[in-house]
């Protein structure tokens, strides 16, 4: 049972030359005397597998990988995490019978995004996205909810620009394009002014604490995931037809609001609970949920997006995304009767948490 942080990791997955979470786990078993000299040169000698894959700069409070190791050493665990740098950790190693496949018999998954409140912020007035909302509130009166909560905190920020920047400024700062690299000067005075302009920004949107209202449209949007749908528009290369783009979600839950760090800056997770899950798929449902409360759209539009029409769904970052742990109901029942403790991560919870953090 491991956990890791997955930025600057070509993901989980075993994939020279790249660096790999799996590439880092081996090593360090070879290195702690875990896998043997003679297995040491191929994962899959000592029948390696892992439970979840993970993306790039996807990290995991927990995941599992199953393989053979040599673990009479009763020290063996604390060698493996010594031989480890300090954003991967072995949380426990627990025996299982021969048979078992930790992919195949994991029953479902538990993911945590979190999410900036402030990405839940209308677009900014004069932006293409805002322009376009705009249009449509012409194109089909009383559709879009109207949010005067957006419109205070740009107003609140345009005051602020205002104050601090002249005329002149602010067009210049509106108009700048940034010039080819190799040209690039970071002392020109003009990029420092966008510099400063972006900060004052970044100040405002860190200031800024969600209403009760706007979140409880977020979580309305998220509900319309739960049960079971034809996810064809959240991943790649999926049609309408296929019956792998069916996927039963179990569970959804969004926290209250809490705030994080020097930076003062507010979040909420989101933990999803479901069988199983596709490439982006996490990434581009909470996108979905997060376009449709910024933009006022009505939540239904996560219930159209099942259909057979394609619709681009852009992915929310990668870094916010997170494996909480799979779970093992079903088939910890089985190891019991085999006399082997179940797989349960509520034991590290502590330690998983603290790591999150």
């Amino acid at each position: 049972m491991i956990g890791y942080c997955g930025t600057g990791y070509h993901g989980m997955q075993y994939n020279p030359p790249n660096p790999t979470i799996e590439h880092e786990l081996f090593e360090a078993f070879v290195k702690a005397g875990a896998v043997s000299k003679a297995n040491s040169n191929d994962l899959k000698k000592s029948g390696f597998m892992r439970a979840a894959r993970t993306d790039k700069g996807v990290h995991a409070g927990g995941n599992v990988i199953s393989l053979k190791l040599i673990i009479e050493d009763p020290d063996i665990l604390n060698k493996i995490n010594n031989n480890l740098p300090p954003g991967i950790r072995v949380w426990g190693i627990e025996r299982v019978n021969k048979a078992f496949n930790c992919r195949k018999l994991c029953g479902s998954r538990w993911y945590e995004y979190l999410l900036p409140t402030y990405s839940l912020i209308g677009p900014k007035p004069g932006s293409i996205l805002y322009k376009e909302i705009e249009d449509s509130k012409i194109e089909l009166p009383g559709v879009l909810d109207e949010d005067s909560e957006s419109k205070i905190f740009w107003e609140k920020f345009f005051k602020e620009a205002n104050d601090t920047f002249s005329k002149e400024d602010l067009e210049a700062i509106e108009n700048y394009v940034a010039p080819p690299r190799d040209e690039f000067d970071d002392a020109e005075p003009t990029y420092q002014k966008v510099k400063q302009y972006k900060q004052l920004e970044n100040k405002h949107r860190r200031a800024y604490r969600v209403s009760g209202e706007k979140l409880s449209k977020f979580r309305a949007s998220m509900e319309q995931y739960l049960g079971s749908h034809n996810f064809h528009n959240f991943t790649l290369g999926k049609d309408f037809k296929e019956a792998s783009a069916l996927r039963f979600m179990k569970e959804i839950q969004v926290s209250e609001p809490f705030v994080i760090g020097e930076a003062e800056t507010e979040w909420v997770s989101i933990k999803i609970h479901g069988q199983s899950f596709m490439l982006h798929q996490i990434r581009k449902m909470i996108s979905m949920a997060t376009l449709i409360t910024r933009c006022g759209c009505p939540v239904e539009r996560i219930s159209q997006s099942y259909g057979p029409q394609k619709i681009n769904i852009p992915k929310a970052p990668a870094l916010g995304l997170l494996l909480e742990c799979p779970v093992y109901e079903g088939y910890n029942k089985r190891l019991k009767e085999f006399g082997y403790n179940p797989i349960d991560f509520s034991q590290y919870q502590e330690k998983m948490d603290e790591f999150k953090m």
